[in-house]
């Protein structure tokens, strides 16, 4: 069991003795303490009355919670327990979220005697007066870390586990699970009958078929008659190429289809959820490596508009593969046409992963955004759209655009932002750059090491916000 600082259940003298030594984030674990647990985790939550900070951008309240929780439990996980009760700390859904997001550690292919113990949490209310309410709270932030660990582990998961195909399939499984999403697969010469040659262009040279994944939810009563449109970058392993990467930490690059992970992350929320909104999702699937049949550099490609691209990196490709799925999202005449991906390292540069950097056409839009990354505490930051970056993609010596621009290393995230703009003519737009936040090191108390899925849990709560307009 699980019990922070704030809770009625230890003593006086404990909780008088406890605050004067730990401090925000400390645990101490206590044996025979009640007959009903073997072990009590008792883990400081940090200043009472933290709330939303102005310079922070989010809410620190929910957010110590999320981080006590997570610690917590990791603790309780550690000796073994696997029956956990968790004290909401006044904030049942952020409680839930941390402990659940905690948990999550990608140990499948390792050896059962290797693994970590598989710990159940369950929301304590034997002193609550408002028992429902509590967990009705508690469900959500279940089912908005389980959207966010759902992208975690497609991230994770090997790129030899984990093809197109096998994306396909177990997305496929996930979604329709939930009995309000519906799947249809595009394959090859579906994607070739729509003269989608950008994308194309990058599939060539992988044995592995590429596809282009279509989801489809609808939630009861939904508010919108046009739908939603998510777009998430699906490379599945990226080598980079014929502009081949350097060696050192290619593996990460299992996690390119970072962007495809967290809408399915989200739209498997939804579907657990059921927001009332009409909400479409593209992701185009396909590897980026090499042999005789590689794009090389200087090649010009078509898409799936008839605009020309000359391709002068190959490993600058994600915007190839979403150029095309933009275009076919917006057949649909969404409302918003939001696409996320791991698309440059230059984001990682200027953000770091303190945030996701967004890039956006609507004010009203990215307001709506940004306040959902207050609420969750995954945060988002806008970047420039200018016309200055604009210019530089589309000076090509070749064709209509140049897939990297005149700008070098300079602004590679906004020039980027510049070339999927010329694909879009939505004008309610969002492009969420999450190269930045796609792993976790340390920076993220309740998160462990290793692929983040982020920014999940914001663009559901972004959803929601939508459904209530």
């Amino acid at each position: 069991m699980l019990i922070s600082m704030r809770t009625e259940v230890i003593s006086i003298s404990l909780f008088y003795s406890l605050k004067k030594t730990l401090k925000k984030g400390q645990t101490r674990i206590f044996y025979d303490l009640d007959p009903e647990y073997s072990s009590v985790a008792v883990t400081c939550v940090g200043k009472k009355g933290a709330s939303f900070d102005e310079v922070e951008g989010m809410d620190m309240g929910r957010d110590q919670v999320r981080a006590a929780v997570a610690k917590g439990v990791q603790q309780l996980q550690e000796i073994g327990e696997t029956e956990v009760d968790v004290d909401p700390c006044g904030d049942p859904e952020a409680a839930a979220e941390g402990g659940h997001l905690g948990l999550f550690v990608y140990q499948e292919l390792k050896a059962e005697k290797s693994r970590k113990a598989h710990v159940n949490l369950d929301c304590f209310t034997k002193y609550s007066s408002e028992k429902d309410k509590v967990l009705s709270q508690w469900s959500r932030g279940r089912v908005l870390a389980d959207g966010q660990n759902f992208a975690r582990h497609l991230m994770e998961m090997p790129a030899n586990k984990l093809p197109p195909r096998n994306f396909v399939d177990l997305v496929n499984t996930r979604l329709t699970s939930t009995k309000r999403c519906s799947v249809t697969v595009r394959d090859r010469e579906w994607i070739e009958s729509q003269n989608m040659g950008s994308f194309l262009s990058v599939a060539k040279g992988s044995v592995e078929e590429p596809f282009l994944l279509e989801v489809d939810y609808r939630g009861d009563n939904p508010v919108n008659k046009n739908p939603l449109a998510l777009v998430g970058k699906g490379i599945t392993f990226d080598t980079g190429g014929i502009s081949l990467k350097p060696p050192a930490d290619m593996d990460k690059m299992r996690a390119d289809m970072g962007g495809a992970a967290c809408v399915a992350g989200t739209m498997l929320a939804l579907g657990n959820l059921n927001i009332p909104l009409h909400v479409k999702a593209f992701i185009p699937l396909c590897e980026n490596m090499v042999d005789g049949r590689s794009t090389k550099p200087g090649d010009v490609v078509t898409a799936m508009n008839g605009k020309t691209i000359q391709v002068d990196n190959t490993d600058a490709e994600g915007r190839l593969i979403l150029a095309d799925a933009l275009l076919y999202a917006q057949t649909f005449n969404p409302d918003l046409l939001l696409d996320m991906a791991t698309l440059t390292g230059a984001i990682d540069v200027a953000l770091g992963a303190g945030a996701t950097g967004v890039y956006t056409n609507s004010l009203k839009m990215w307001e709506s955004l940004h306040k959902a990354g207050s609420i969750t505490g995954d945060r988002v930051w806008r970047m420039p759209l200018f016309d200055h970056y604009t210019k530089q993609i589309t000076k090509s010596d070749l064709a209509d655009i140049n897939n990297i621009g005149t700008g070098g290393r300079s602004g590679g995230s906004c020039t980027a932002a510049a070339f999927l703009r010329e694909f879009v003519s939505n004008k309610q737009w969002m492009h969420l750059d999450i190269a930045g936040v796609m792993m976790n090191k340390a920076e993220i108390p309740y998160l462990n090491k290793g692929m983040a899925g982020r920014p999940t849990r914001t663009i559901i709560e972004f959803l929601q916000l939508q459904s209530q307009k």
